[in-house]
């Protein structure tokens, strides 16, 4: 009963935002409540996504801020040069746009951390994007798709957790895998150009608009419109910016205090009178609005299905229904199932509620648990992450992005899920997962 209402909550949430019947947040919170109260929950709805929200009131509040942050520095220029520097390098051409962003995407991934790579990709690319007429469900997918293949690094949370919950070194898991990542970021590059190749066709012959054309908007990565500030305040921006990103690397402090602190330090300098600080605030408050309340939705919704115990019996019910005849291929099946399940099951309820049984049912057919844990790290929140309406990092991307979720996916999926199987074949092609 459970997992039926909870493959329900996740069916009707994905039917009602890709065919846009309503709203994301709209949904995100209507469909786990109506699976809920039909389950019997009702009584227990309030605790249940306070809990979601208080779990999801960290990454609120660092959102909220690096959306400020980065605003203002945009306000300020200081990705003007970046972008006077990609537009020169690309000559305005699409593919090498699209290239040049999955390139920088896999770089800052190196970090580990999807919501600080998207709001540190985003905010500088999307003025670019803007400058060109480029669509921004190019940006988002070519993104999600650079993030998604180094969500897999050893310090990446999925790998993490598929050490941790089968009890092995995160060597074991990622050191056999380093081929089938290396084929994972060919990939990427070779979609991000077809998908610039595409975009060129749409576009044709490109010519910068004149800045004198170009709307002023609101949040990161709308055009600069304020006047160039002097060298000093530049510099300064510069400075606090790297710094922010390399305490942000080291978890210096916790990540939403750093940009609280960041961007209360970059409002005073830039704008120390109090009427430009309330006019930047009124500028972006729109912006921040829209992150945050789809961020808190997510968290309403992820808090009543494992409140409920949805996801738990989600979870059993998949592992339940694999034949026994495919117990001897189970690597490559968890392998080609791990994307696509990232649309229905948290990190969590994967990795230490389900992972834990493959390996299980693994050992019978003498199956290593390294195996299962390296096949369900090629799609299972990574490749998966920036498309799964399950994590918050998602739907960083798509408002700083400014697309729909239903839009996102359509688009990117089969891209996504690609990049899954050409991992999978490397792997299978190296040994990293048996036959």
């Amino acid at each position: 009963m459970l997992a039926a209402l909870g493959f329900c909550t996740i069916g009707g949430f994905l039917l009602l935002t890709m065919t846009k019947r309503v709203s994301v947040l709209v949904a995100l919170v209507l469909t786990p409540v109506a699976t809920a109260v039909i389950g019997g929950y009702g009584d227990d709805l309030g605790p249940m996504a306070l809990d979601g929200l208080s779990k999801v009131a960290p990454t609120g509040i660092m959102i909220a801020f690096a959306v400020l942050y980065f605003s203002l520095m945009i306000d300020a220029g200081l990705f003007e040069p970046l972008i006077r520097g990609i537009l020169r390098a690309t000559r305005n051409d699409p593919v090498r746009i699209t290239v040049g962003t999955a390139v920088l995407t896999l770089c800052v991934g190196l970090d580990g951390d999807g919501a600080s790579t998207f709001l540190i990709t985003i905010s500088a690319l999307l003025p670019v994007y803007q400058r060109l007429g480029m669509s921004r469900l190019v940006l988002a997918g070519v993104v999600g798709l650079g993030a998604g293949v180094m969500n897999m690094i050893p310090w990446g949370g999925p790998t993490a957790r598929a050490a941790a919950a089968l009890k092995i070194d995160t060597s074991d898991i990622i050191t056999p895998l380093l081929p089938a990542l290396a084929a994972g970021i060919a990939w990427v590059l070779l979609a991000a150009y077809l998908i610039g190749r595409r975009e060129r066709r749409r576009l044709g012959a490109l010519e910068p608009a004149p800045r004198a054309e170009m709307a002023a908007g609101d949040g990161p990565g709308t055009p600069r419109v304020a006047a160039r500030p002097g060298l000093a305040l530049t510099v300064f921006n510069l400075l606090l910016t790297v710094a922010l990103l390399v305490c942000l690397v080291l978890e210096a402090m916790p990540l939403p205090v750093l940009f609280v602190f960041a961007f209360v330090l970059a409002l005073l300098v830039n704008h120390p009178r109090w009427e430009d600080q309330q006019e930047l605030l009124e500028k972006h408050g729109r912006s921040v609005v829209l992150v945050i309340t789809m961020i808190f939705a997510a968290g309403v919704f992820t808090g009543i299905l494992g409140g409920t115990g949805m996801i738990g019996k989600m979870a059993e019910a998949l592992v339940d229904i694999i034949p026994d005849g495919l117990g001897g291929h189970l690597p490559v099946l968890v392998a080609v199932t791990s994307m696509p399940l990232s649309l229905v099951l948290t990190p969590d309820a994967y990795y230490f509620g389900v992972l834990p049984v493959l390996a299980g049912t693994a050992d019978a057919f003498g199956t290593d648990h390294a195996e299962i844990a390296r096949a369900a790290v090629l799609g299972q929140m990574t490749t998966g992450f920036p498309l799964s309406p399950l994590t918050a990092a998602t739907f960083i991307l798509l408002s700083m992005s400014g697309v729909q979720l239903g839009e996102h996916q359509r688009f990117i999926f089969r891209w996504a899920f690609g990049t899954t199987l050409v991992m999978t074949a490397a792997a299978l092609a190296t040994g990293a997962v048996p036959l």
